[in-house]
């Protein structure tokens, strides 16, 4: 088994979990490979571990499983490099919240003997996938969280002519509008007022951010709608974003976003639920008075 250390910003705090998923990988028997922009950030007592192999890409370096440490952003930035290679992902969180990123730093040495064993699943979770005229977003064009369309620096609201498969849904005045999978129903969206759907829901949600009529709410679709959109404004060009990463398109662009044909797998232990993540990190069901 050949296993990717992935990360993108190397802190103090990750040196200890580092060196003891080393040595734990070492002996299982499993080959590290490390992500080259990553590992030259890392301490000396790290990088100068024996065994550890630059990874150059997934031609040249079968990876079996990523391992991503860090916090959500750094899993979003895994799946990125994982396109559609269909890599499965290990999160290991040494960041705040940690939703995605589900199992914690200080049993990443544990995890490693349990994936070695066989002792995992894998959760699925369905992605996005932006068809557009413009030419943006080579390296990949799918998203685990969300979609959005924002307007950009302080100009005036947008309005996003948005239709379901083909019919007008809505034409939302707002600062921007978000479409979310179901696991990115606990980021942006969320904060927006959004509901939270469980992964494996099967749907959309459809968030304006800032709405100017206040009759506007989020909604729930199917996730075998076809929504596309139509933008005005002010502006010359608006942000479109494809999970973390950004790019500018005009009013003449022609945007589509549909469900994705692949998946994203995450390699999870046997003790984790969706239900067990909601009450760990938004800490439902530990109030005080209870």
């Amino acid at each position: 088994m050949n296993v990717l250390i992935y990360g993108q910003v190397y802190k103090p705090n990750h040196r200890e979990c580092l060196l003891e998923v080393l040595k734990a990988l070492e002996k299982e028997g499993i080959a590290p490979y490390a992500d080259e922009a990553y590992w030259m950030q890392t301490e000396p007592v790290v990088r100068d571990h024996k065994g550890v192999t630059i990874f150059k890409n997934f031609h040249t370096n079968p990876i079996d499983v990523v391992m991503a440490f860090g916090g959500d952003g750094t899993v979003l930035g895994a799946i990125s490099l994982v396109n559609e290679y269909q890599v499965p992902v290990m999160g290991i969180n040494l960041g705040r919240l940690g939703f995605l990123s589900s199992i914690e730093g200080k049993v990443a040495a544990f995890a490693v003997s349990e994936l070695a064993k066989g002792r995992y699943h894998y959760d699925e979770r369905s992605m996005l996938r932006l068809e557009t005229t413009a030419d943006i977003f080579k390296n990949s064009k799918v998203a685990l969280n969300d979609f959005t369309l924002h307007k950009r620096d302080t100009s005036s609201m947008i309005i996003i002519h948005t239709y379901i498969d083909g019919e007008l849904l809505n034409s939302f005045w707002a600062d921007g509008l978000i479409i979310a999978t179901p696991t990115g129903s606990t980021g942006y969206s969320l904060s927006c007022g959004g509901p939270i759907v469980f992964p494996n829901s099967g749907s959309l949600v459809i968030t304006p951010v800032a709405p100017h009529n206040l009759s506007v709410r989020p909604i729930v679709v199917p996730d075998t709608s076809v929504i596309s959109f139509e933008i005005e404004g002010r502006a010359d060009s608006f942000l479109c974003t494809l999970d973390s990463r950004f790019e500018a398109v005009t009013a003449e662009d022609k945007l589509t976003v549909r469900k994705a044909e692949v998946v994203t797998r995450f390699i999870q232990l046997h003790d984790y639920s969706f239900l067990r993540t909601l009450h760990d990190k938004l800490t439902w069901g530990k109030d005080s008075r209870n």
